[in-house]
């Protein structure tokens, strides 16, 4: 998750660069989301609400697993993480 965090980060900041390099007619299109999270949190900044999961880091999404006790049963994937925190909100 991480790894491909940093990838989308990348493509985020170098997006001119990579359109004029890059052919995109095999991107997969489950990607998509995961660029444009990386998009709006460049966009908007790190510092979103402390409850929008969605823009968060994946570091930041398993630092809160870690603090609500939630991350033993959580895969790496930011979708699982952002579920699980959500759930467990639900809950408190």
């Amino acid at each position: 998750a991480v790894l491909k965090e940093a990838v989308m980060d990348f493509l985020a900041d170098n997006g001119g660069e990579v359109i004029g390099n890059v052919s995109l007619d095999q991107f997969p299109g489950h990607l998509v989301r995961d660029l444009l999270v990386a998009t709006t949190r460049r966009n908007e900044g790190d510092s979103g609400r402390d409850d929008d999961f969605t823009t968060m880091r994946v570091s930041e999404l398993r630092r809160k697993l870690h603090e609500k006790g939630l991350g033993r049963n959580v895969d790496g994937s930011r979708e699982a993480m952002i579920g699980a925190l959500r759930s467990g909100a639900a809950e408190s």
